[in-house]
Formats: C-alpha cells, sequence, structure tokens
C-alpha cells in the first residue's frame, strides 16, 4: 500500500524550518508505517519560505534594473527551495528512507528501496503537484494527500471573497473551472493546473487537507473520517 502527501513548504517552513511539527509529523508517520511494513509513504516536499523569500528577491533586483523577471528562473529559484525541504525530510526519517531524494520522478528504473520516498521539485512549468502525480503514477498511488495551510477547498478565495464556502467534495472538472489550466511560478491554489489535468486524466483522487493537524492526517491514513476536501468525486 502506498500514499503520497505533498507536503506543502508552508508546513515544513513557514518562516523557518517548524521543528516542533516536524517532529510529531515524523513520529506519527514513522508509528504509521510501523504498524504495517507493507505500507510505503511518498513525500513530495514545497519550497515554503525559502521559495517566497527568494524569488521575491529576485524580483526586486530585476525590476531596479528595469528589466522583466522571467519565469523559468523564477521557477528554479523556486525548485532549489523544495531540495533544500526535502533533503531535510529525508534526514528526520532516517533508516526509512534509504533512496536519495528524487529529483525527476519521470525515471524510468526509480528505486524504492525503504518505506520512506522522498521527492522535491523538478522543473519549471508546474509545482510539487503535479511531481506528486507522476510518482503516483510510477508507484500505482491512487490518492494524493496535498497538505496545506488551508483544510479546504472554497468556492473562491476567502480572504477577498467573504462569500466563499469551503467544500467537502468537488469534481475534477468543477475544480478545473475554478484554477484554469496555466501555471505561474509561485502561483497560489489548492492543486496546480498541470497536476490537476493529468491527475484528472489518470483517475486519482486529490484530498486537499490543513497540513498542521496532525490527528487529521492520521485519519486519512487511516481511511477514518477527516476534516478536509476530496476532489475527484
Amino acid at each position: 500500500m502506498t500514499k503520497i502527501l505533498s507536503v506543502g513548504g508552508s508546513i515544513i517552513v513557514p518562516e523557518k524550518p517548524d521543528t516542533e511539527f516536524l517532529g510529531k509529523f515524523v513520529s506519527m508517520c514513522t508509528a504509521w508505517l510501523d504498524e504495517d511494513k507493507s505500507r510505503r509513504l511518498i513525500l513530495v516536499a514545497g519550497g515554503g519560505a525559502p521559495a517566497r523569500v527568494y524569488q521575491n528577491a529576485y524580483g526586486e533586483v530585476v525590476a531596479a534594473t528595469g528589466k522583466k523577471a522571467d519565469a523559468n528562473a523564477a521557477d528554479w529559484i523556486g525548485i532549489m527551495a523544495t531540495r533544500i525541504n526535502a533533503q531535510l525530510l529525508k534526514a528526520c526519517f532516517g533508516d526509512y528512507c534509504k533512496n536519495d531524494v528524487v529529483y525527476n520522478p519521470t525515471v524510468e528504473d526509480l528505486s524504492f528501496d525503504g518505506q520512506v520516498l522522498v521527492a522535491s521539485g523538478w522543473k519549471p512549468g508546474f509545482s510539487t503537484d503535479t511531481d506528486a502525480v507522476y510518482l503516483g503514477e510510477k508507484f500505482d498511488g491512487k490518492v494524493i494527500v496535498n497538505l496545506s495551510n488551508i483544510e479546504k477547498v472554497y468556492t473562491d478565495d476567502p480572504r477577498k471573497n467573504p462569500d466563499a464556502k469551503p467544500l467537502d467534495n468537488i469534481s475534477w472538472e468543477d475544480f478545473r473551472k475554478m484554477v484554469g489550466d496555466e501555471w505561474t511560478p509561485g502561483k497560489n491554489c489548492p492543486f496546480d493546473p498541470i497536476a490537476s489535468k493529468k491527475a484528472s486524466e489518470l483517475g486519482m483522487k486529490v484530498i486537499c487537507a490543513g497540513g498542521k493537524n496532525i490527528e487529521n492526517i492520521k485519519a486519512i491514513l487511516n481511511d477514518e473520517d477527516f476534516v478536509g476536501t476530496t476532489i475527484g468525486e
């Protein structure tokens, strides 16, 4: 049984690495893995504060020269941030994670020798959500749990629209109408447009949930009742 957790960078490094959360998260995951040695977890790390800080710095420097920021360059900066976060996760899981951090999820002979596999961003054009979908396809993971700083998907941005309502379920068709079809570096949406297109084509299910709620994440892993939004049903 392989489950995929796309761990938002805002959960790993909101401003600096959240060591209290990481300790509880790793302990919960390893306890879940120890209950059944056939269980495996794929963790895909987002960029978080380091990605934003460095992307913003790049934008400011370029703007000061009177030029326009290059989206490709901004994406690479964000990708590098995901890589340091992924290395942190891999180190925290110790012997559970026997393979190097996955940079390219499409490598044909990708190895998964332990109970945990950690991945980071790959290349410009999409977020780590898309990497999670590729890894789900490769290792037969039908459900991706997208952990971020929002507990549910809303009908609109609740920060801008007070009438926005939380959703328990939404179809891929309706969700894709909300997020569109294009990716821009640093885009803030529950699941990125490129990942959404591929996941819908593969018939995958995505669960969006708050990343700080350890008991809720555990409930999701155990197929119990949880707080969050299921996309694809």
